[in-house]
């Protein structure tokens, strides 16, 4: 009797667009992906029978979309991309990470601050008769000698400086940085959040301080005051880096707000979160109650209202740290409000307009929420002082405006 025999495959029926197997029992042969086979496909013997595994086109999208795991962006790669994109240029690309390496130092000695014995008292004031922190001194050394190092700034105006410093000509760039070095320093014996904020403005080149020059040092620093008083629409570019339980480096450049986390293990800021976008409205909100009793009648009113638990049943939360980059960060991801007012002992607030005001609105507005003093726009705000202070209310934008009603 005839024994029946598999036809011999012919090269065109075994040319394949997916992955093929050759299976006999427990052997597999694969066939990769076009391959053609010009003989018959046997095993001792026998013949076996070539199978087509087909995939879903849904399987195939995802195995396109998948990215290796080793795949990082790190900061300065970002920026270089930025720059490649003409969204920055060179010079402001070496000025932030000049702050990025500012940071990453600075975070470094707040974790071991008590090690270091680092934390209390310095034993001097800042400008604003305020007792310094151990660590805001060398936090301040820290930042300015990067930015000097940059060689990228014209002017650098610290929180705890006086006055506004000019950049000696051997270092000369145009930028103006302005920034406190280390936000909720109080904080720092206990462990809790602190932060560094900065701000980065419109290149100027009226003030620069030529040792050779017969320029009187006053007459330089009535320039440097000048220049450094601009308004937040002029910032090119702002952030904050917090020091908690991670290190979070957030950047603004004016087309979007984008988080860089810092790896202990490669030393580097790596990008974690795109294109943030804080919650329209929210539920919490943050304001030292311990001031209540100072307050104006028509804020005591508005927290009244968030404490009321209306037709829902549920009051806002209440959240405060006491570090504005700790409730801010807060705040920006989880919606809600932030607000540091006037009172009968601080008629103009507590925070600075042009080391944390502005350029924490200026974040917030770029992830769509809202900066105001309680009556207009706080980038609008035109600084007289170097020092000066303002009302802050920051977070969702209609939480902000909400506000505002019941101030107005």
């Amino acid at each position: 009797m005839a024994v029946s025999t598999a036809p011999t495959p012919t090269t065109s029926s075994l040319s394949f667009s997916h992955l093929s197997f050759f299976q006999h029992k427990k052997t597999s042969f694969l066939c990769t992906k076009n391959s053609t086979v010009k003989r018959k496909c046997e095993h001792r013997g026998v013949h076996v029978k070539c199978m087509v595994l087909e995939k879903s086109s849904a399987g195939e999208a995802k195995k396109t979309k998948r990215q290796s795991v080793y795949k990082l962006q790190t900061l300065t790669s970002w920026l270089l991309k930025q720059e490649q994109d003409g969204i920055i240029d060179a010079e402001l690309t070496i000025v932030l990470s000049s702050i990025s390496m500012a940071c990453k130092q600075i975070a470094s000695l707040v974790q071991r601050a008590g090690i270091s014995k680092l934390t209390g008292v310095h034993g001097a004031f800042n400008a604003h008769g305020e007792d310094q922190k151990k660590l805001d001194v060398v936090s301040n050394e820290v930042f300015s000698n990067c930015l000097r190092a940059s060689g990228r700034t014209g002017i650098i105006a610290s929180e705890e400086e006086d006055v506004p410093v000019a950049v000696e000509e051997s270092y000369y760039g145009n930028y103006i940085v302005v920034f406190d070095p280390l936000d909720g320093s109080s904080n720092i014996d206990a462990a809790v959040s602190t932060g560094s904020i900065f701000g980065i403005y419109t290149p100027n080149d009226d003030c620069l301080l030529d040792l050779e020059d017969s320029t009187t040092l006053d007459t330089v620093e009535q320039r440097c005051i000048v220049n450094v008083c601009q308004p937040g629409n002029n910032l090119l570019a702002a952030g904050y880096c917090m020091y908690s339980s991670s290190v979070i480096f957030v950047l603004t450049l004016g087309n979007g707000v984008f988080s860089f986390t810092l790896d202990p293990m490669f030393g580097e800021f790596i990008l974690t979160q795109e294109n943030i976008q804080i919650p329209k409205a929210g539920k919490i909100y943050a304001f030292n109650e311990g001031n209540y009793q100072l307050w104006d009648d028509r804020l005591k009113k508005y927290i009244d209202h968030l404490k009321d638990p209306g037709p829902s049943g549920k009051p806002y939360s209440a959240r405060y740290i006491g570090s504005l980059v700790g409730d801010f960060h807060r705040t920006l991801l989880y919606g809600g409000i932030y607000g540091y007012p006037r009172n009968k002992k601080s008629r103009n607030g507590k925070l600075r307009l042009l080391y944390e005001c502005a350029p924490m609105s200026f974040i917030v507005e770029q992830a769509g929420g809202k900066g105001s003093d309680g009556q207009q726009r706080i980038l609008d705000m035109q600084p007289v002082e170097i020092h000066q202070r303002v009302p802050l209310y920051i977070g969702s934008i209609e939480e902000v405006e909400k506000l505002e009603k019941y101030l107005s």
